[in-house]
């Protein structure tokens, strides 16, 4: 239950930061945070809790890094299913929380894009859903790598949620353009309940596209970097 809970909380964080920053603050009047800023929230909230929850759950907080890690041989089949649903329930509860704060606003009427995950006519800069799977596939194919590298036991010991953290970062300032950025199909389907419409429908791309770049990855690197006894 200890990693259930720290699975819950640190998705909960992730999607409260990183939304949070995109729906709250990325084009307030004057002083808006952009792109960078909210790349910058995504980044750090996987930063943050990397080294706060990390030693508790190893910190996945996302689908796609808990079947990438399987997929690598560094997580257990048996725990796939608990920790899949604690960050689905974890994002939605965040998502759930920024919901009663934007809705709390003066001039409130509905919560539009909510910063949710499209293509076509739903993506920031009218990207197709082609695109879509492939910058999704390979984001989170790179993040994986990324992942399994920085905690490999023979890399550089206490540097893991930083690599992490800012690879991120640096995902999001790729591909929000593209699709808003997802590589988490959690962080994905908290907002499409919230949104519904047109992100549920298109909710199926940031299931498929980021789950088989993180089995990708996680067979890759178990065949090309892993120690070999």
């Amino acid at each position: 239950m200890n990693k259930l809970g720290a699975e819950f909380i640190g998705t909960f964080w992730l999607v409260l930061g990183g939304c949070g920053s995109a729906v709250l603050a990325a084009a307030f009047p004057e002083l808006g945070i952009g792109f960078v800023g909210v790349a910058l929230a995504f980044g750090l909230t996987v930063l943050t809790l990397a080294y706060g929850l990390g030693h508790i759950s190893g910190a996945h907080f996302n689908p796609a890094v808990s079947l990438g890690l399987w997929a690598g041989g560094r997580f257990g089949a048996k725990e796939l299913l608990p920790y899949i649903v604690a960050q689905l329930l974890g994002g939605i509860a965040a998502a759930g929380v920024l919901y009663l704060i934007v809705s709390g606003k003066a001039d409130f009427t509905d919560i539009g894009g909510f910063a949710a995950n499209g293509y076509g006519e739903h993506s920031p800069g009218g990207y197709s859903m082609q695109s879509a799977l492939i910058i999704e596939f390979v984001m989170t194919f790179m993040f994986l790598i990324i992942i399994l590298g920085a905690t490999d036991a023979r890399a550089p010991k206490g540097f893991a949620g930083l690599a992490i953290g800012l690879g991120l970062t640096l995902i999001h300032l790729i591909s929000i353009p593209v699709t808003n950025t997802s590589v988490n199909p959690a962080r994905s389907t908290s907002q499409a309940i919230f949104v519904g419409d047109w992100a549920l429908t298109e909710l199926w791309l940031f299931w498929v596209a980021p789950i088989a770049g993180a089995i990708a990855a996680g067979f890759v690197y178990e065949l090309v970097f892993a120690k070999k006894n």
